[in-house]
């Protein structure tokens, strides 16, 4: 089930620590690594295709990203999911972050099919991940945590999946 924008800034609030920026306290890469590689296994018979992954992002509160081909998307666009070292915390995108403003709008342009979609959103459901809109990581970041002289601007992608 997805959260309301509410839950997730909630929850974005809970998970930041001013003391630890790249990862949280209790942090497990072997755990989180396992998880990852459920996801990429999942997404890869999901969508019939060897999916491209990154892992064990260095200098950075992201984890690592997968990347399913755009020949196994209906409209021919890649598809990656950002994995956080942050309490499971994911972000969808055509192609690249940024590339498009969230997945709506892909959608509308005719980047993304709505049915690719939703086989990515069963996916991070079923192994527990908690999927957050482009659109919310962008926004201004709100919390305790000084991230001035990382990002002129800081969001919460900058402080969830940025590097440091």
């Amino acid at each position: 089930m997805s959260k309301s924008e509410t839950e997730l800034l909630t929850l974005l609030r809970e998970l930041d620590d001013p003391e630890r920026l790249e990862r949280p306290l209790h942090y497990d890469p072997a755990a989180t690594g396992l998880k990852f590689g459920g996801l990429v296994r999942r997404l890869e018979a999901d969508f019939g295709a060897s999916c491209e992954s990154e892992r064990d992002t260095q200098d950075s509160s992201e984890y690592g990203r997968v990347h399913v081909p755009a020949d196994a998307t209906v409209c021919g666009t890649r598809i990656v999911v950002c994995v956080s070292k942050f309490g499971s915390l994911t972000e969808v995108c055509a192609d690249n972050p940024g590339a498009f403003l969230g997945t709506d709008e892909a959608y509308k342009e005719g980047a993304l099919d709505l049915g690719d979609l939703a086989t990515v959103a069963r996916a991070l459901a079923d192994l527990d991940y908690v999927s957050v809109p482009e659109e919310l990581l962008e926004s201004d970041y709100e919390g305790p945590s000084e991230l001035k002289h990382f990002a002129p601007r800081p969001t919460w992608w900058t402080r969830f999946f940025g590097l440091w």
